[in-house]
Parts: C-alpha cells; sequence; structure tokens
C-alpha cells in the first residue's frame, strides 16, 4: 500500500510529538497541530524536524526561515520592566503537507 503525503508527514513528526506522561497515550496529530504551542517543540527540535522533512519531501527550502517561527525575544536589562509577549505566526503540520505536496515552502 502506497502512503499518502499525509500520512508520510505524520510519520515524520510523529516521534517528535511524544506522549502524554501517565497514560502513554500518543498525543493526538491534524493539519492544525501547531509545532511550537501543541507539541512545544524548541528552536532547535524544530530545525532539525524541518531538516528532515525538506530531505525527505525533496521540498525547496527556499523562503523558509525559523526565525519567523521562533523570533528572538528583546533582551532588557530592566529586571522590572514587563516584557510584551512575541506575536508568532502558526507553524503547522498543515503547512507541512501543503508545501509537500507543492515541493516548496509555501508560507512566509
Amino acid at each position: 500500500m502506497v502512503k499518502s503525503i499525509e500520512q508520510q508527514v505524520y510519520e515524520l513528526v510523529r516521534p517528535y510529538a511524544g506522549t502524554y506522561l501517565f497514560n502513554l497515550k500518543k498525543v493526538e496529530l491534524t493539519p492544525t497541530t501547531d509545532l511550537d504551542s501543541d507539541l512545544g517543540l524548541d528552536e532547535l527540535e524544530a530545525e532539525d524536524l524541518m531538516t528532515s522533512f525538506f530531505e525527505t519531501f525533496n521540498v525547496a527550502k527556499e523562503g523558509f526561515r525559523i526565525e519567523n517561527y521562533y523570533p528572538q525575544a528583546p533582551v532588557s536589562w530592566n529586571p522590572f520592566r514587563k516584557t510584551e509577549p512575541i506575536s508568532v505566526a502558526d507553524f503547522t503540520i498543515g503547512m507541512l503537507i501543503e508545501s509537500a505536496k507543492a515541493g516548496k515552502w509555501l508560507y512566509d
């Protein structure tokens, strides 16, 4: 049986998804699953995943910048100054699926 691109992307992401601690239930993966907020991937894990993604699916890497999804927090030397949360773009499994189908990174 030939696996669909969606299935292949899920298989690539699965090792990064982890499991729930107490019942060892696998985390559910859907196209709307966010790699940062839902799976909790840090920048290095996301870079590792994306390197595998681009190689596995032969997707053109041009236009992909990890900084769009993991921006550097501003440095403040004032410990009393409250920093504003940084707004980041969605970084979902659906984006990987659509880009794998297109053969290039489709998002800014």
